[in-house]
């Protein structure tokens, strides 16, 4: 892999999303950059990159060039496959393992398997395609999710069915990058499914040498049915709790990549008991499902694949990580 040629000036920037009658509106304030931060350097890293300088056409944006933003509106034309931000949304990783959620309607969240442990995502996706489901140099897109959550996203599960943010009067998203962590922040405006409507936070975190995120959601009024999972491929399922009955988590192991070669990968989803009224399945996806809540609610996902550098490769190694995880959480009620 070549050595990236550009240094990140990271702007960190704070903001207040305020309601108002049409959605929400974003006010911000530019702080002062910190210039410690470089991508060659890095260990973690989050972006969001948009095409300027074309034109919509319909549901498409033709023309233009990718440009790196900190924030942005999602434009009403967006949706699947429009062509408008690289790789459909924005990207987080580490130096083991980068995700990425698409920004739309699906709001599934897919994984980047990585083959290197440098920062990959200002690679991906820069032709204005999706040849990353291809293998090359960095890795590729590793996983299929279909109609399901992908892994840790979030849906509402009713009547026996997950429902996805096909309604929403706004989205905004933010990236924020530093030394020790990095994170993608997600504001949904009216997000309505049957009769409910509630506005939506999700922040997305991940930290340098490891493969979890942690996601911290919260909704503006108590929904049923709010839900996280992992998409079903038919391998082996497992679930565990802790020795102190305070969390558990549900995972997945087996052939279940886009890899030409059949290889292996596991995800796993670690919850907080308490905050949860059942673990389920629908077609698509092994489901955790929250009780309503108008606090904070926070669980850890991973994805730990076979090709990774010094990676996981038998599914009782993935087990012994997960035990690992588990024990931490047990211990001291937070992974680190």
């Amino acid at each position: 892999m070549k050595t990236l040629k550009f240094i990140a000036i990271l702007f960190f920037m704070s903001f207040v999303a305020c309601k108002n009658q049409n959605g929400g509106k974003m006010e911000n304030q530019v702080l002062k950059p910190d210039t410690t931060y470089t991508i060659e350097t890095a260990k973690n890293y989050a972006e969001l990159s948009i095409k300027e300088g074309g034109y919509w056409e319909g549901r498409e944006y033709i023309g233009g060039t990718f440009k790196n933003v900190t924030e942005l509106k999602v434009p009403t034309e967006h949706t699947d496959h429009s062509w408008y931000i690289r790789y459909e949304g924005p990207g987080w990783e580490s130096n083991k393992v980068a995700y990425r959620l698409y920004l739309d309607w699906r709001n599934c969240i897919d994984i980047f398997g990585k083959v290197t442990d440098s920062i990959i995502l200002p690679k991906v996706g820069q032709d204005g395609f999706d040849s990353y489901h291809e293998k090359s140099e960095w890795g590729q897109d590793i996983l299929k999710a279909g109609k399901g959550l992908g892994i840790g996203a979030i849906g509402r599960y009713v009547n026996k069915e997950v429902l996805h943010f096909n309604d929403v009067d706004s989205t905004f998203a933010k990236v924020e990058n530093s030394l020790n962590k990095s994170t993608v922040s997600v504001n949904y405006y009216g997000w309505e499914t049957l009769n409910d409507k509630t506005d939506f936070n999700s922040v997305l975190t991940i930290t340098p040498n490891q493969r979890y995120t942690k996601h911290t959601i919260e909704a503006s009024k108590q929904i049923e049915g709010i839900c996280t999972g992992i998409v079903k491929h038919g391998v082996n399922y497992f679930t565990k709790e802790s020795e102190n009955k305070k969390w558990g988590y549900i995972a997945t192991y087996g052939i279940q990549t886009l890899a030409a070669e059949p290889d292996n990968l596991g995800m796993a989803i670690f919850y907080e008991i308490a905050t949860v009224s059942e673990v389920t399945e629908w077609e698509h996806d092994h489901l955790i499902v929250f009780k309503p809540s108008t606090k904070e609610i926070s669980f850890y996902f991973l994805g730990a694949w076979e090709q990774e550098k010094d990676g996981i490769k038998t599914e009782a190694d993935f087990l012994s990580y997960l035990d690992e995880k588990l024990q931490e959480l047990n211990d001291t009620n937070v992974l680190k």
